[in-house]
């Protein structure tokens, strides 16, 4: 008897790099299916999601594998478009493309592959799934300057035994060259710079659908008022945009957000930007860890999408909190509400939500 082909669900976007992943796991041998993942957007934004099915349906039928549609437009604006505005609300800074695998990717879209049958789900991440001691593990990908593991640190080992990577081996001009030849429809196709709403938004518009958002004042380092600003809540630390400062050289150099009242609704700038220095404290909750994680281990972490990893070292870790010292000078500060990824080399071993 011939044995079955594994079935598995390929979350094609409409761009190049689930594209390919779709037909290396065709030439793997696997029964592909191609779905879109249809997701909410506000009514007051254009969203060209139409257009991006249109361009999944075109490679679908390229590759001659079944085209389907997963509506995941609850589970998204649940999930991720509620917790992206109560975050901002709250002060924090989220990080909704986070959230979109964790509860979309590999939430909704894993539980529409399971109802339908398939074996695996797979995706275009620049990140690699390799078994570790029998477990699943995620690591780099091998294209450090397209590297997506930062935005898979929550899946557990139940979601990552179900996923594949197909494209985490290579770089992105490989993706583009086999693109091309193999005649892929998308080959040419720039990158997506995010899912609707999440992409290049202008945050104090769209927060002003959800909450009034009550301007304010802007302080310098001996708190006097040199501007103003749209809304404390809206900012990061580290921001050097979205306020005036009430003065006419145009010479002057640029000012960092360092601080925030909210409760006052102020702002406090300088010239210099704020880093996090040796021996400073981070505190992670909402952890997820695929591996043990000791105190006095050193790891490297990123609190930011491409971020250069810096050292730290485990100070204490429980089931709720992990606390991290800073061993490095770091040109970044960390920003509550941002992930937190660890890193031992390539291996991603979790993260957490900056408190």
């Amino acid at each position: 008897m011939t044995e079955k082909k594994p079935m598995v669900f390929v979350g094609l976007s409409g761009g190049v790099d689930s594209s390919v992943a779709a037909w290396r796991l065709k030439q793997a041998g696997y029964k592909v299916v191609g779905v879109f993942i249809k997701v909410w957007h506000p009514e007051f934004m254009v969203c060209n999601w139409e257009a991006e099915r249109l361009d999944a349906m075109r490679v679908a039928a390229h590759l001659e594998i079944p085209f389907l549609t997963c509506d995941a437009e609850a589970d998204y604006k649940q999930e991720v478009a509620d917790y992206f505005i109560s975050e901002y609300q709250a002060g924090r800074t989220p990080n909704p493309d986070v959230m979109c695998n964790q509860h979309i990717k590999f939430g909704a879209f894993l539980r529409f592959a399971r109802e339908h049958g398939a074996d695996f789900i797979a995706t275009g991440h620049y990140a690699r799934r390799e078994d570790k001691n029998g477990q699943p593990a995620l690591y780099r990908g091998k294209d450090t300057n397209k590297d997506q593991s930062y935005f898979l640190w929550t899946l557990n080992h139940e979601q990552l035994q179900a996923t594949l990577l197909p494209i985490g081996d290579s770089t992105k001009e490989v993706i583009r060259q086999e693109a091309e030849q193999i005649g892929l429809p998308t080959a040419t196709k720039k990158d997506s710079q995010g899912i609707c709403f999440l992409g290049h938004i202008d945050i104090p518009e769209f927060m002003s659908h959800y909450f009034a958002l009550q301007s304010g004042a802007v302080l310098n380092e001996a708190s006097e008022v040199i501007g103003q600003h749209q809304g404390a809540v809206i900012y990061t630390i580290g921001q050097r945009h979205g306020f005036t400062i009430n003065t006419k050289n145009d010479q002057r150099q640029h000012y960092y957000v360092l601080s925030r009242d909210i409760e006052n609704n102020t702002i406090t700038v300088g010239v210099n930007k704020p880093v996090l220095v040796s021996s400073e404290k981070i505190i992670l909750r909402n952890i997820v860890l695929r591996e043990v994680v000791e105190v006095g281990a050193k790891l490297e972490i990123q609190t930011r999408y491409r971020q250069t990893p810096f050292l730290v070292e485990v100070t204490a870790v429980t089931a709720e909190e992990i606390s991290l010292l800073v061993q490095d000078t770091v040109a970044e500060t960390a920003s509550v509400g941002q992930s937190c990824v660890l890193y031992q080399g390539e291996l991603c071993l979790g993260g957490g939500i900056i408190s």
